[in-house]
């Protein structure tokens, strides 16, 4: 299964719920919580060009936020990047 990394904060309700789907397809998260670490928000910003969370990282292709998986799971397509 691919590795899948996840910038967010604690206060998030979209982290939460990429977090949720993520788990329910049976994924380990790598969380990285930029509230906590700054440099790491600023690391999230150069490598994606955005400011909000979550950013999500399945392997070493960026789906996104939480709209974006979701997107990808509705389409069927999601399970296929997992296990890549």
């Amino acid at each position: 299964m691919a590795a899948v990394r996840m910038y967010s904060t604690g206060m998030c309700p979209f982290c939460v719920m990429a977090e949720r789907l993520l788990v329910a397809k049976g994924v380990a998260i790598d969380k990285i919580r930029v509230d906590l670490e700054p440099a790491k928000r600023a690391e999230m910003m150069e490598r994606t060009g955005r400011r909000t969370v979550p950013q999500i990282y399945i392997g070493e292709t960026h789906v996104g936020g939480y709209d974006d998986l979701a997107a990808l799971d509705q389409a069927g397509k999601l399970d296929e990047l997992l296990r890549n």
